[in-house]
């Protein structure tokens, strides 16, 4: 395939998921706020939110494995799509929070399909001196979904809609996300050796990477905790409003930052940029710990969506930086599923946190665990074949 078709496989794939994206992040500021009108308390969202973003992580092991395995990368992709935008749908129709737990859950596997096929195409989409442009571009696309679609939940919201009527609206804007599948091209085929679902195999840099991924993604708990910890400062309809912007003011900077940051991270490497979103989450986790004010929430939202242009797209790049070529969804997937299972045993324990002690106490468990990765980070000597320390 030409440079000039792959390089549009990145835009294509972009999209796809900005207009996924627009559905998602639809659902995402509201779908605290329906659990708790369903019933389900701090527990619920962390047992959710750990599950949605964790389980389905494990998926993405499999699904990258399973594309270097047969020499395809769109079938599992499209099918993601597919089944995330099917959940989307029946999640309208739940009536307790159990029913959220389950369709979320299945939406989120949806990604696990997908996620580690995709970023392998985007990765064999662009050469290694632009990867962290073609991630970032990727991302940036993204998140501009995820601003336009934050700032519909809000309308929709002005507008009187209930919770169920908005989430119905986001599940038909994730089937139009299926459209530009239809001019996406493989850019990758079967490898004549085939992969071992082995850690043993992966190159002993990205093996300790992916430690240290893990630990941040510990102390990484859902959004929806900075969601709650906002909505508890304010009272009446301003525990709604101010909430729902705030997301939006958080998915602004991540979208208008996820491409220089990508760049960048080209221009003096992916290890120093991670080490600063690590510690700079460790800063904004211990901010949320004590703010009072809207002011201050102005603030840490700002931080925490730099911090995820900072990190979200750096990782992946680096992974694929890290691995080789035969392997790449394979790695890819091992590190989604990694993290997945950190993420798991970070809403249980972020929820468990908030219900005894307050929350104080979760934000102050993500600042801990943030900070000993940027540390263990800023402390890794890469020796692979390109060192991007």
């Amino acid at each position: 395939m030409p440079d000039s078709g792959k390089s549009k496989n990145i835009v294509l794939l972009g999209l796809v998921s900005l207009l996924n994206d627009i559905s998602s992040e639809i659902i995402q500021p509201i779908l605290p706020l329906f659990i708790e009108s369903l019933g389900g308390g701090s527990l619920a969202i962390g047992l959710i939110g750990g599950f949605s973003d964790g389980l389905p992580s494990v998926l993405k092991f499999f699904s990258g494995y399973w594309s270097d395995h047969m020499g395809k990368r769109k079938p599992l992709v499209v099918g993601g799509y597919g089944l995330s935008a099917l959940a989307k749908l029946l999640l309208a129709f739940s009536t307790t929070w159990q029913q959220v737990f389950l369709w979320k859950t299945v939406e989120r596997g949806g990604k696990g399909v997908r996620s580690a096929p995709r970023d392998a195409m985007i990765s064999e989409s662009a050469d290694e001196s632009r990867r962290g442009r073609g991630f970032g571009l990727h991302r940036s696309m993204d998140s501009a979904g995820a601003v336009v679609g934050s700032i519909l939940a809000y309308l929709l919201w002005q507008r009187g809609l209930d919770y169920s009527s908005i989430l119905l609206f986001a599940g038909i804007m994730a089937l139009l996300a299926l459209l530009p599948f239809y001019r996406v091209r493989e850019s990758f085929s079967k490898p004549e050796r085939q992969p071992r679902l082995r850690t043993s195999d992966l190159p002993p840099d990205l093996r300790k990477f992916l430690g240290i991924s893990t630990l941040f993604a510990l102390g990484n708990f859902s959004y929806m905790f900075f969601i709650l910890r906002a909505q508890s400062l304010f009272s009446g309809l301003e525990a709604i409003a101010l909430p729902l912007l705030l997301y939006v003011l958080f998915n602004v900077v991540y979208a208008g930052l996820a491409m220089p940051v990508g760049i960048w991270s080209d221009r003096i490497g992916r290890r120093k940029v991670l080490v600063l979103g690590y510690a700079l989450f460790a800063l904004t986790a211990a901010g949320f710990s004590v703010v009072s004010s809207l002011s201050g929430l102005v603030v840490l939202f700002a931080l925490y969506g730099l911090v995820f242009a900072l990190v979200d797209a750096s990782e992946r790049a680096f992974i694929s930086d890290l691995s080789y070529a035969r392997l790449r969804g394979t790695s890819l997937g091992i590190y989604y599923g990694a993290v997945g299972l950190a993420a798991i045993l970070s809403g249980l324990i972020a929820g468990a946190l908030w219900a005894q002690y307050g929350p104080p106490a979760t934000f102050v468990f993500g600042a801990v665990a943030a900070s000993a990765a940027a540390l263990a980070l800023f402390l890794l000597k890469c020796e692979s074949r390109r060192d991007l320390s």
